[in-house]
């Protein structure tokens, strides 16, 4: 599998990257240790996880489970060498972790241990931020987002204490990289500019939602990728499951993420079914399995893209995989951007 640099650092990670946020609630350890063998024998060295995480659904008591599961598997298989592990510090939360707080200089210098801990690790080599202190559009929030009540000043004062806990943990050796996820174009600018001027840890990647079927990255945030070497960290490319089509006809299979979540946090809508539906038959046209174009589409992108996908049980990730060297024809993508146009924005 093709192998690209992640931002201006010298970490190359695999094009596709392996998502742990089911490891320790729908998938129990000795299938995500398969999951994690699976994705190093396909040419996948990137594994992504968060401090949060397991998902569906998120609880204190949870918290921590899918880094442990990950730790778990490096202590066992002694191929710590091999993989590129990336883990995310969360935001202001419902109490999830640490009683609702979110992060700061402070709380990632203790953060950053505990999940070094967790992972049984020396060395993270991307640290994120899970989404930022002062707010995000994402998960659907754009519909109706109002930054006027943000204070530049101190959203600026945050960043640079952030930057430089962050920078103690690289100098320490603790952390290789940095990250921001769910983030905007501004946003971004203004982390990268502020470490270049301070001489700190530069943002090498940004962790949004992009698919066929959310493609709100393509403007603002493709133009500050290119123009600022941040590589695309692409989660959901599979739409939770949407561009399946397990979903169609008002199905909801048992055990899957819509049995959990009965809207895919925001995502089931009265557009969505015709927009799945349109990509869904433009695979069958071009006879190809619609996961497998849905992922192949992500490397055709006019910007680095590492694209995050998970799978529930070793089968599902079977089937992921059978598709990783498939690569779209022009025809296809001219196809997928003229449904596009048809089917902008479905959620």
């Amino acid at each position: 599998m093709k192998q690209l640099p992640l931002g201006r650092t010298d970490i190359m990670v695999s094009e596709w990257c392996l998502g742990t946020m089911t490891f320790g609630n729908q998938t129990p350890q000795d299938d995500a240790h398969r999951q994690i063998d699976m994705a190093l024998d396909a040419g996948i060295n990137f594994v992504d996880t968060a401090e949060m995480y397991p998902v569906n659904p998120i609880s204190a008591e949870t918290v921590g489970l899918s880094e442990e599961i990950v730790g778990n598997w490096i202590a066992k298989a002694g191929r710590r060498d091999e993989i590129v592990i990336a883990t995310k510090v969360s935001g202001n939360n419902p109490g999830w972790v640490r009683d609702g707080r979110g992060y700061d200089g402070a709380v990632i210098r203790e953060a950053v241990e505990t999940s070094l801990k967790r992972l049984k690790t020396d060395v993270i080599d991307l640290y994120q931020m899970h989404w930022p202190i002062r707010g995000s559009y994402m998960f659907r929030q754009n519909w109706t987002y109002d930054p006027s009540g943000q204070n530049r000043q101190q959203t600026m004062d945050h960043m640079l204490d952030v930057l430089e806990a962050l920078g103690d943990m690289v100098k320490a050796g603790r952390i290789r990289s940095i990250g921001m996820s769910n983030e905007s174009a501004w946003g971004m600018t203004k982390w990268i500019d502020q470490a270049e001027a301070k001489g700190l840890p530069r943002m090498a990647s940004v962790q949004n939602e992009y698919s066929l079927l959310c493609r709100l990255y393509d403007t603002d945030m493709a133009e500050m990728a290119v123009n600022e070497d941040v590589t695309l960290l692409s989660f959901s490319p599979l739409a939770c499951g949407l561009l399946t089509g397990k979903y169609q006809n008002g199905a909801v299979p048992d055990g899957s993420r819509l049995s959990l979540n009965n809207n895919l946090g925001g995502r089931v809508t009265d557009r969505l079914w015709p927009a799945v539906q349109a990509y869904l038959d433009l695979a069958a046209k071009h006879g190809l399995d619609p996961v497998h174009m849905a992922m192949a589409w992500q490397r055709t992108r006019p910007f680095a893209v590492s694209a995050i996908f998970g799978a529930t049980t070793s089968d599902q990730l079977t089937q992921i995989l059978a598709g990783k060297d498939l690569v779209l024809t022009d025809e296809v993508t001219a196809a997928i951007d003229a449904v596009h146009k048809l089917h902008p924005m479905p959620y």
